[in-house]
């Protein structure tokens, strides 16, 4: 059975969406409701929908803002907003744009023309969608930014290297956030084509540490969307210390150091592309050589190495 696009309205006019939910669902398309902003951003936090419809002017938390805060969780960032607005409202469009939308609609709603506009913008966000999954697919440290150095979206192995770093509902750190931003920016901006690459560096608070990130350009992705690779330099210098110190293979170092960091095997095994089973097989070796029994003693005593080497 062929599933289903999904299509969350966020109306707080019980008319609009008892309107909007029977020519939806006329049109072979599943439909999910959510009478204010702050109820969309729960409902989006447990079912992905395919495509948003918003009204641009709600009570509380409006179209607008909760387009904005929608935007900046990277694996939501890439469902498309279609905004609801007056006839006479022409700042509202201009304002929806801004906030994230792709396009929009002026009420009284045409039936014919708002599902002609739905069917595009599915079709266009799943090509795009299909482009970034097969990047996932590949294991790179990728993430894209808008013009201002603002996160569009990443790869998951991205995803973790950058870790509280990145926007989401619960906040950000905006030291961190803006710094990121501005040195993306001006990296971008001084690239050359041809020439070496360039790399923008950034130090990252973590527990009692820091943590190293390095950014380089790539390419531009599309209009307003600009690839970068980042990666982690002092792991390979870390990796070469537990080596060294505890007479591990090279593996059983980089196993031993994403432990220290707080990875599961899971996470491990994704970010050095093998199986959770390898990484479980290494651990055990990694156990029997530093003389420990489980993970928390091998944790503690790799960060006793690096601490001393520092």
């Amino acid at each position: 059975m062929k599933r289903r696009d999904m299509i969350l309205v966020v109306d707080d006019t019980p008319d609009t969406l008892g309107f909007l939910t029977e020519a939806i669902e006329q049109a072979d398309l599943t439909v999910l409701v959510a009478v204010d902003g702050e109820s969309a951003l729960d409902l989006v936090g447990q079912i992905t929908p395919d495509l948003i419809l918003m009204d641009a002017v709600m009570p509380g938390l409006d179209g607008f803002e909760t387009c904005r805060r929608l935007k900046q969780i990277p694996h939501l960032s890439h469902i498309p907003v279609i905004f609801m607005t007056g006839l006479s409202d022409t700042e509202h469009v201009v304002k929806g744009l801004e906030a994230g939308g792709v396009d929009y609609v002026t009420k009284p709603i045409v039936v014919d023309e708002l599902i002609a506009r739905i069917r595009v913008h599915l079709t266009n966000a799943r090509v795009a969608y299909g482009a970034r999954a097969a990047l996932d697919a590949t294991g790179r440290f990728l993430l894209a930014t808008d013009g201002e150095g603002r996160l569009l979206w990443c790869t998951p192995q991205a995803e973790r290297l950058l870790g509280g770093l990145l926007p989401g509902p619960d906040g950000v750190r905006p030291e961190a956030a803006s710094s990121l931003a501005a040195g993306l920016v001006r990296l971008r901006r001084t690239s050359s084509p041809g020439a070496s690459a360039e790399t923008f560096t950034l130090d990252l608070p973590d527990g009692e540490g820091v943590r190293r990130l390095e950014f380089t350009y790539l390419s531009p992705a599309n209009p307003d969307e600009y690839l970068f690779r980042l990666s982690e330099p002092t792991a390979g210098r870390q990796e070469a210390i537990l080596r060294d110190a505890l007479g591990l293979t090279a593996r059983e170092a980089e196993v031993l150091l994403w432990i220290a960091n707080g990875k599961p095997n899971r996470d491990i095994g994704e970010i050095l592309g093998i199986s959770p089973r390898t990484v479980n097989k290494h651990l055990e070796q990694v156990f029997a050589k530093l003389g420990v029994e489980n993970r928390a003693s091998a944790a503690a005593l790799a960060i006793r190495t690096l601490a001393a080497r520092a």
